[in-house]
């Protein structure tokens, strides 16, 4: 027997995915595994799925299966925030950093997760509580974002306790390293392997000297205040507005550790969607290889 008795899907709120659950449907029922979702969802889609609520969902599923690009992947992780539980992506359409496989990889992943063929790689997030509001936790980045016509997004940003930088800019956003090709990439940020433990803080469009990211550890707290010449801000988590913060109001945010724990099967690395996904290549294409003669391999040394 498999180690997987009950699949749970999460699906994209417009891409079709009929053709990738009868896939899932069929390999379910020839291993006789219950295959689950919310009745929103599979409700619209004809098939033999058990609608069951987002609770019952997360308790029964010993593999949630994501259908539908980073953005469902990203809401399946924040549903499952703290457990366990893996996360299988499967991209319908564009390509995207988080979804592991397409639609036509389906049998084969599905059987070597069944079988432990697979990896598990913990995703960190980062957490915060806005005033006035829950808990909220975020798998790419927290963002305070300017209104239009309220003036800039001036914050203060203290790490530990301790000032460090005042931000005048377009947005302020504290990224995972999962979100360092999000949000952050776009407003001048790093890169970041999505297996380091740490998070950035990064202006968007910055106004004031000092424009650069920073990069924290996972253990500390970075604190943002929003100064009294800041207009009123919106307050984003994984890119949908939450809340927003007036002057004088601030956040803390805390890093969580394996918050989310994402499937891979080793077909594609980290680098290799990069580089798709974002176009990556040098400034200029230059041919690397050294000539063998007069022994310049071993013996070659950088001018000082």
């Amino acid at each position: 027997m498999g180690t997987v008795e009950t699949v749970g899907l999460v699906l994209h709120p417009r891409r079709d995915s009929k053709t990738a659950i009868d896939t899932i449907i069929e390999w379910a029922r020839a291993r006789n595994v219950t295959v689950l979702g919310s009745p929103e969802e599979v409700g619209r889609i004809d098939c033999s799925a058990v609608a069951v609520d987002a609770a019952e969902l997360v308790d029964r599923a010993d593999l949630l299966v994501s259908l539908g690009g980073d953005g469902t992947m990203l809401r399946t992780m924040r549903l499952l925030a703290g457990r366990p539980t893996p996360v299988l992506g499967v991209n319908l359409g564009r390509l995207g950093f988080l979804p592991e496989i397409d639609v036509d990889e389906l049998p084969s992943a599905l059987s070597a997760i069944d079988d432990r063929r697979h990896t598990v790689e913990p995703r960190m997030a980062v957490r915060t509580v806005l005033p006035e509001a829950p808990e909220v936790t975020a798998f790419n980045d927290i963002a305070l974002v300017r209104t239009p016509g309220h003036g800039l997004s001036e914050v203060a940003v203290s790490v530990e306790g301790h000032p460090f930088v005042r931000y005048a800019s377009d947005a302020v956003i504290v990224a995972t390293s999962t979100g360092s090709t999000a949000y952050s990439f776009s407003a001048g940020g790093p890169l970041v392997s999505p297996t380091v433990e740490g998070f950035l803080v990064v202006p968007a469009a910055a106004h004031s000297v000092f424009n650069r990211a920073v990069v924290l550890s996972a253990d500390e707290e970075v604190t943002l205040e929003v100064l009294p010449t800041s207009g009123r801000l919106a307050v984003e988590v994984d890119g949908s507005v939450v809340g927003h913060l007036s002057p004088g109001q601030r956040i803390s945010v805390t890093a969580v550790r394996a918050a989310a724990r994402v499937v891979r099967l080793g077909t594609t690395t980290f680098y290799e969607r990069a580089r798709r996904k974002l176009r990556v290549s040098g400034s200029a294409e230059v041919d690397w290889e050294l000539p063998e003669s007069a022994g310049i391999k071993e013996n070659l040394q950088w001018p000082m």
